[in-house]
């Protein structure tokens, strides 16, 4: 019982504090965005270079695999 009355206490403080506070009113530069996009952008060449290089190495794996069976 004392452990619901703990919870429910909780979850109270934490709706007061996310939805009865104060806008923020803050600035963002104007190069915000442009870091953003890069960010963006630089993620995507990440993921297109890890997913090229270690698809071919799965490529050669497999391939590899398959000229031993057909050796035997």
């Amino acid at each position: 019982m004392k452990i619901k009355k703990k919870i429910s206490h909780y979850f109270i403080y934490l709706f007061v504090y996310f939805f009865l506070s104060s806008n923020a009113h803050a600035y963002l530069d104007s190069g915000t965005g442009s870091i953003i996009l890069q960010a963006i952008i630089a993620s995507f060449a990440v993921t297109v270079t890890f997913i090229s290089i270690y698809w071919k190495k799965f490529k050669a794996f497999v391939s590899n695999l398959l000229s031993k069976d057909k050796k035997k």
